[in-house]
C-alpha cells in the first residue's frame, strides 16, 4: 500500500512545532507515512494571515502557560516554559535560524532532524539565544555538523537561494491554509489536508487510516 505523504511546516521559535515534530517522529516507524519537514517562518504566516503570536494576547498568554507545560509533560518532550519567555519570544527573530535551517534542507538534508531539534533544545529546554551567528554555530556543533560545514550555511543564510527557499516554504504552509504553527498536511487521495496544532496528530492518525497509540508509542519489533 502506497505511504501517505505527511509535511510537517515548522518554525523552532513555536513550542507547539516542536511537540508536533517528536511525535510525529516517533510515528513515522509505525504508521505507513512518508515524513517530510518543511522548514517554514511563523513571523511571515502570521504577518500574511494577520494573526498574532499567543503571548501579544494576555489571555491567550495565561492559557498557553498552562498549556504548553500540560503538553510537554503528555508528550515527554522537554519544553521548558514561564511567563519570562514571552518577551523573550517576542523580542526574538528566528529568521535567521530558519534560514539556517533550510540551508542545510538544500545542500545536507541527512542533518535536518538533529540541527532542528538542537535549536528547539537551545531556545526552549535552555532559555539561550539562536539569533546571533555565534550561537547559530554552537546548535550545529551539538548537531554533529563540523566546524566548515557550519561556517558553509552561515554564509549561505544571506544568500538569495535560502532565502527564496525559505519564502516559498512560507508560501507555500499559507497556500495549504496556514495560519500558525505547527502545520501538518496530509496528502491523501491526491488531495492536501491541513491540521493545525500539536493536538491533532490522533485526528490526524484517524484520517489516514491510521492507529493512534498513545504519546510515546512502542515501535513494533521488525518481523523476521
Amino acid at each position: 500500500m502506497a505511504r501517505t505523504l505527511v509535511e510537517l511546516f515548522y518554525d523552532v521559535v513555536s513550542p507547539y512545532s516542536w511537540l508536533a515534530f517528536e511525535v510525529l517522529c516517533r510515528y513515522r516507524q509505525i504508521w505507513n507515512i512518508d515524513l517530510r519537514f518543511r522548514p517554514a517562518f511563523l513571523g511571515g504566516i502570521m504577518q500574511a494571515t494577520g494573526n498574532k503570536p499567543p503571548a501579544m494576547l494576555p489571555k491567550r498568554a495565561e492559557y498557553m502557560l498552562k498549556d504548553v507545560k500540560r503538553m510537554a509533560k503528555y508528550y515527554q518532550v522537554p519544553v521548558q516554559i514561564s511567563e519570562a519567555d514571552f518577551q523573550r519570544i517576542i523580542g526574538t527573530s528566528s529568521l535567521g535560524a530558519m534560514r539556517f535551517i533550510t540551508a542545510i534542507d538544500m545542500t545536507q538534508p541527512q542533518y535536518l532532524e538533529a540541527l532542528s531539534r538542537e535549536f528547539w533544545i537551545r531556545f526552549w529546554s535552555q532559555h539561550e539565544d539562536i539569533s546571533q551567528p555565534e550561537n547559530m554555530l554552537a546548535v550545529a556543533g551539538q548537531a554533529g555538523l563540523s566546524s566548515e560545514l557550519s561556517r558553509k550555511l552561515l554564509e549561505m543564510i544571506s544568500s538569495p537561494a535560502v532565502k527564496n527557499r525559505l519564502k516559498e516554504t512560507t508560501e507555500e504552509a499559507i497556500k495549504y491554509g496556514a495560519f500558525g504553527m505547527p502545520a501538518v498536511v496530509a496528502h491523501l487521495n491526491g488531495k492536501p489536508h491541513l491540521f493545525f496544532g500539536s493536538d491533532r496528530l490522533e485526528l490526524l492518525g484517524s484520517f489516514i487510516g491510521e492507529k493512534w497509540l498513545g504519546p510515546v508509542p512502542s515501535v513494533p519489533s521488525p518481523k523476521m
